[in-house]
This record gives C-alpha cells, structure tokens and sequence, in this order.
C-alpha cells in the first residue's frame, strides 16, 4: 500500500511539473510551447502525387528526377508555401518565367494558362500540391533554359568542346526561397558577358518594336561619300547611327559633317573596318543588316556564354582567343592585360573550340611538319625540285620532314604549347602582312600571333631571369630552347560574333565558320505547348 501511495505521488507531481512548465512557456496567443511546435509543423503530401502530377503535365517530365531528389530531401514537405499562401518567391518566378524572351530565350512556355491562373486570382492559403509541383518544375525549367542552355551533346555536335559544368539547381532553389532576391544577381556565375549582351538586347528589341531602321539606299551616281558631300544617304545614314547610338544627336541633315564622321568612325570600329570616313557601299551593306538579324545574333551568343565553364570566371589569369574576332586577350584577375591580332584556321582546316592549359614556352622551334602537308604538299614539291627541302630550309629527321628553326621557319621565332589532342598551339609567324587584312582565316588550324614577343614577356613577367633581352636572345638563338612555364595558364578558344567590350561598346564579327544559324535554328524553335 505504501508502494502504491508513493506511485501516485510521483505521478502527481510530474503531471504538476509538466503543466506548470507548459503554462510557463506560453506564446502570446495563449498556446503552449508544444501547442507552438505543432502548429508550426511543415505540411507534408504524399509521394504518389509526384507520378499523378507529372502524367498530367508530360511537358514537364524530364524535370522529375530533379523534383523528386528535392523533396526527398525535404521529407516530401510543402516549400512554396507560407502563412499568407505561396511565398514571395513564387511570385518572383512567375514573372521571371512570362518575360522569359528577356533572357534571350525563345521558347513556349508549357502550361502558361495554369501558371498564370495561380497568381492572376485570389489564391487559397491552404497548400495545393499541384500548384507545389507546377511551381517547383516550373523552377528547373526556368534555370534549365536560362542557366543550362543546349545540353552537351548538341553543343558537341556544333563542335564546341570547351568543358560544360555540371550543374544541380535544387540547392540554390533552397537559398532562393530564404532570400528571393538572389535571383536578381548574378548569383550562379554566369559568364559576365551574357549580362551585357543582355542589356543590349533590349535595347535592340525596342528599336525593333519601334519599326526597325529600314534600308539605307546608296546613291547610284557616287562611288564613295565623305565630309562634305550631299546626298539623301547621308540623312538615311544620320538616322540609322542615331538609332543604335553612334550619333547623340539626329539633326536629320543631309550634308555629311564632322560629326557625322565622328559617328562612322565609331561604327567601323564595332565592324572591323578602317578607320576612315570614307562611306562605300560594302559599308551600308553592315549598316542594312536587319534588326531583327542583330537580335539573332544577339541571342545566339547569349546562348553560348550560357556553356562557359565557371573556371574562366574564377581563373587569376588566362588566355582567351575569340576566333570571329581575330583576336588574342591575356585577362589578367579578370581584367584584359594584353591584347594581339591572331590568324586563324581557314574554313576547310577550321582552328577547333576547346581550352587546355599553356604549359611550354619553346625558343627557335623547328616545325615538325604534319603528315598531311608532307603528302599533300612537300613530297611534290620534292618531286618538282630534288633541292625543294634545302630552299626550305628544311630536312628530315626520323621518316618526317621538319624546318629548322630560324626567321624562315613558318612558326617564327617563339611558339607556345597547351598540348591537346588537336594539336592546336599558338606561334610567331614570317606573314607579318597577314595581320594588316580584315579577314584573317589563312591557317592549318594553329593560331598565327601578331606580337609574340610581348606575349612571352606578359606569360613570363613573374620569372625574373627573362628578361625582355633574354626573351629577344632565346628568339634569335637558332637553337630550339624549351622553358616550362611555372604557373600553367588557361588557354580558351572560344567564338563569339557579338561581344560587349569593357567600353561598353557593342561588336558584331562575321561568322567566319557559318555556325550561327544552325545555331539560331536550335534556338528559334517553338516547343509545343499544351
């Protein structure tokens, strides 16, 4: 009996302690901290209706794999949904996916109708798990098309083999949901160009809303205009430069000024032509280019920044080479340092888009000639004249023919190596008077330097027994020297035919290799919508 009295004693007091510590943790309302615990507890739903969702909404199925690990993570709890209803968040996304286009992506959006009757209406607190599903494949579908772009295999198949990172966005979807404002910024690294020929599609895509800028029609009774001269092409060209900036002012007149001048100078520098006043009309054939033709290719190459590795963001330095553009920059803690004219591969050897890192600085090279230009072209040549390889200055060593090294070697006096499987290296050349032509696609594939020199004393400013006079010695020694460089420099080989410089200045390149409308082709389809 005593037993039992000291039992219910015990209890007693323990059922005391128990309500006296709950009443003494009370919120506000009046509630508990267990009563708290429990209404704050995150609403969950049920495994299947990820299978129901997605055979209701098959456009959105190759998002199930990344919907399912995100909730399996989360223990299948609601996460678009706050006390008011859906989060801020949603909101945000619904608006970054309708003006999609903004991003220089074309594409239908599936089940727009839906998403938008979501937050078009009077939405319901309670949570819907398809309007949780429709929201979160609606987010991997947003950052598939804006983030990823074209996947690998058809980015291979365009012969674009610089390295694509693996991306999983069901992270950063959990940072967005805390701070929604993330999306605004830069957040997921993409190459800082992609921003800039953003800025500038919108403008393009107003001139365009606008009316575009027409067709500037050539006056057939001159060959050439300049300052001074009167003509309706002037007034037409006034307009056309005024449109896209060049020109502050429009004064609509019809005599060509120095201001106007001022303006064509500035854009043949966006075009690559020399800089002169002198209109012709290979010029108003550049200026004529639709609107809607720039804004192809504006799209195109926003597309491409969408494949740069987030290695060339973070790389301290590298080399970049951008085909189109015929040019080399060294960027230096993402900054451009050092600038060169390049030749590239012509179109039947086309110099090939890859990166890999520099490694060797080689003095007085000798040029191990390939095997095709032994077949194809020193072997006859050999035939014709049995003095051929002498007058060459060439000669065979182990079954091949290599030029010696000397100011006659077709690599010139430095070469640089980032050994790859393309056998794509960077080198001095004789053909100075190649740099000086607009279009300079004369290569086998390598690329051709216009300022060798300087570019081994930028890649060797760190090692201080090169100096430039050790450079210049090693370059004219006749006797191949090879230094392994100390930090192994990133070299991209990239191609861009639009491209914002650090001015602000918007370039268009000719599409040397004729790889942006299959391109454009990709992009420009319209996906089915149901």
């Amino acid at each position: 009996m005593r037993k039992l009295s000291l039992f219910v004693f015990l209890v007693l007091n323990l059922t005391l302690f128990l309500t006296a510590s709950c009443n003494k943790f009370k919120d506000k309302s009046g509630a508990t901290a267990i009563e708290a615990i429990a209404e704050k507890t995150d609403p969950v739903f049920d495994s299947i209706n990820v299978t129901t969702f997605f055979q209701k909404h098959p456009l959105l199925d190759k998002y199930q794999d990344e919907v399912r690990a995100l909730y399996r993570k989360h223990n299948y709890k609601y996460i678009w949904y706050d006390k008011n209803g859906v989060n801020e968040f949603g909101s945000l996304l619904h608006n970054k996916i309708i003006n999609i286009e903004d991003e220089g992506v074309l594409t239908s959006i599936p089940y727009r109708q839906k998403l938008d009757s979501i937050y078009e209406s009077a939405l319901p607190k309670e949570p819907n798990f398809t309007t949780e599903l429709l929201n979160t494949s609606m987010y991997f579908f947003y950052v598939d098309k804006v983030y990823q772009g074209l996947d690998t295999e058809k980015t291979n198949k365009m012969e674009w083999f610089l390295p694509r990172d693996k991306q999983s966005y069901g992270q950063y979807l959990d940072s967005l949901l805390v701070n929604p404002a993330l999306i605004k910024k830069n957040e997921k690294g993409l190459f800082a160009q992609y921003y800039l020929l953003q800025k500038t599609l919108k403008k393009y895509r107003k001139i365009e809303k606008d009316g575009g800028w027409g067709t500037i029609e050539f006056d057939p009774s001159v060959k050439s205009l300049n300052i001074g001269d009167s003509s309706n092409t002037i007034a037409q060209l006034r307009n056309r430069l005024y449109l896209t900036g060049e020109l502050e002012n429009n004064s609509k007149s019809a005599v060509y000024d120095e201001t106007l001048g001022d303006a064509v100078l500035k854009f043949k520098k966006t075009n690559r032509n020399a800089s002169s006043t002198i209109i012709l009309p290979s010029h108003l054939k550049t200026l004529n280019i639709s609107v809607t033709d720039r804004i192809k290719t504006l799209v195109v190459n926003m597309e491409r920044c969408r494949w740069i590795p987030k290695d060339i963001i973070k790389a301290k330095e590298i080399i970049a080479v951008n085909i189109p553009a015929y040019e080399l920059t060294y960027f230096k803690d993402g900054k451009p340092a050092f600038k060169s004219n390049v030749v590239v591969g012509k179109t039947l050897n086309k110099t090939v888009i890859f990166s890999a890192p520099m490694r060797y600085i080689v003095f007085s090279p000798y040029w191990n000639i390939p095997y095709s230009i032994i077949k194809n072209e020193i072997k006859p040549g050999i035939a014709k004249n049995p003095n051929y390889l002498a007058q060459h200055n060439m000669e065979w060593n182990d079954g091949r023919v290599r030029q010696k090294p000397g100011s006659r070697n077709s690599l010139g006096l430095v070469k640089f190596l980032f050994p790859n499987s393309n056998s794509i290296y960077l080198h001095d050349t004789p053909s100075k008077h190649l740099f000086s032509r607009r279009d300079r696609a004369f290569s086998h594939g390598c690329i051709r330097v216009e300022k060798p020199k300087e570019l081994a004393e930028v890649l060797l400013q760190n090692e201080p027994k090169w100096t430039s006079e050790k450079i210049d010695e090693a370059m004219h020694g006749g006797k191949e020297v090879w230094h392994t460089l100390q930090n192994k420099i990133p070299v991209y080989i990239g191609y861009f035919t639009a491209w914002v410089d650090t001015d602000g200045t918007l370039h268009f390149y000719e599409d040397v290799y004729k790889r942006d409308q299959p391109l454009a082709d990709l992009l420009f389809e319209k996906e089915a919508q149901i």
